[in-house]
């Protein structure tokens, strides 16, 4: 089996986990306190990747709650599911990380993260064949970026041939939560650009309006927030917890959907999105749903796809549908929008097919992109990092807890060389120039 430990850090991490947990439980038929109440083997075929069996014919989910503050370990703890997680696995601290990187990375995150290695090390242990390892986090907070990343550099040193990918909340546009997110973000990301080897990029706002416009709910919660990310999650983890015709684990999709190691930032798609009341009067077709996927109005991330050009994307289609079907739609897709792909890389979208629909639905579909586009979002941040880190403000907060200025240098001029690496591979047409830029650049080093 190829499992997969799973983390969860920051209050952000820990209420999306805690809503994954929810949906992939239900598809897999466990009840909140662990006792399989499915109707179909399926189920339990796979049931290995993101769960261990106790003694008691209890399944357990292999998930590692962490958060600095003991408030989200207790709301989970209290919530619906919150009997299904092993007691041990809660790791918390008292004084929090009021929102700041550096004490998540540095200070208070540093004392808790050899608790948390000891825990990631077990579970580790226990598993036949670890894939590797799986974090849900944001990057605007203080534990869910400077802890998150300080425990993805750890588990890569220990863990080097293991992948890891995470979910990764970036701060929207238009709303945000805290004044100092373009400085826990940037710093994150510096850290992601090495250590991981994919990041799959969320974006409240843009997920606020699928919710407002797709799901047509007058005033959204984070509840559904979270809901629409879990099945997302659900649906891009949907091939390694199920057999399907076409199957991809988390290598198979690194592989097929980096072209260059530091190009990992994927957007995501759910299709189909329709409100309650709408979705008897729609045909749920594959092409009916490859179209909504492709959507730019469907995007998780505020950035839009038709600015970019399309390096590599992958479709996970669920439910009963013909193989044919399936691939005469992606042809279809890179014929009609050529311009939207790069030509340098040909049959640039790899698709993924399991029988197993969601609850609820016959047929779904998520799209994963990896589109130039989504240097829009580095971009955003690098001008809010810039404004604040002109006049230094803010910065004796992180200086106190031992960082250094150089760092925060070091960490937007790495951010501005990704977006200009986004922006060369946007503008190169063919090979030659491709070629020619590359060698360019061993001309000048």
């Amino acid at each position: 089996m190829r499992e997969i430990v799973y983390i969860q850090a920051g209050q952000c991490g820990n209420q999306i986990g805690a809503k994954f947990w929810e949906v992939i439980s239900e598809e897999h038929g466990i009840n909140c306190t662990g006792d399989y109440v499915g109707d179909s083997d399926l189920q339990l075929d796979k049931i290995s990747v993101y769960f261990n069996e106790s003694s008691f014919s209890k399944y357990v989910p292999r998930a590692i709650l962490v958060d600095l503050e003991p408030g989200t370990m207790d709301s989970v703890r209290c919530g619906h599911i919150g009997h299904l997680f092993k007691p041990d696995n809660f790791i918390f601290g008292q004084s929090g990380a009021g929102n700041n990187w550096a004490k998540g990375h540095y200070t208070e995150g540093a004392e808790l993260v050899e608790a948390v290695m000891d825990v990631v090390r077990k579970e580790a242990d226990n598993c036949d064949c670890l894939q590797g390892f799986q974090l849900t986090h944001s990057l605007g907070g203080g534990t869910g970026s400077g802890m998150g990343t300080l425990l993805i550099n750890k588990i890569q040193e220990e863990y080097p041939d293991r992948m890891m990918a995470t979910f990764s909340v970036v701060p929207s546009p238009k709303v945000s939560d805290t004044v100092v997110e373009p400085y826990n973000a940037t710093l994150s990301v510096h850290q992601l650009l090495e250590n991981t080897d994919e990041t799959f990029c969320i974006d409240n706002e843009a997920i606020y309006d699928i919710c407002f416009r797709k799901l047509k709910l007058p005033t959204p919660t984070y509840g559904d927030l979270n809901h629409l990310v879990s099945v997302t999650m659900s649906g891009v983890t949907t091939c390694l917890r199920f057999p399907g015709q076409l199957n991809a684990d988390l290598r198979k999709l690194a592989v097929n959907m980096v072209p260059f190691p530091r190009l990992h930032f994927f957007i995501l798609g759910f299709a189909p999105l329709t409100n309650r009341g709408g979705l008897q009067y729609r045909a749920l077709t594959v092409p009916e749903l490859t179209q909504q996927a492709f959507d730019a109005k469907n995007m998780m991330a505020a950035c839009d796809p038709r600015n970019g050009r399309y390096l590599t994307a992958a479709m996970v289609f669920r439910g009963h549908m013909s193989m044919r079907e399936v691939d005469e739609q992606m042809l279809a897709i890179q014929n009609k929008n050529s311009s939207y792909f790069v030509d340098w890389i040909p049959n640039n979208i790899k698709t993924a097919v399991c029988n197993i629909p969601p609850p609820g639905l016959k047929l779904s579909a998520t799209f994963i992109g990896n589109n130039t586009a989504i240097q829009e979002l580095f971009k955003r941040l690098s001008e809010q990092f810039t404004a604040m880190f002109r006049r230094k403000a803010f910065l004796h907060w992180y200086t106190g807890e031992g960082m250094d200025e150089m760092e925060f240098t070091e960490a937007e001029s790495n951010m501005n060389d990704l977006v200009s690496e986004y922006q060369q591979y946007q503008d190169a047409t063919t090979e030659e120039e491709v070629f020619e830029d590359e060698e360019e650049e061993k001309g000048i080093a």
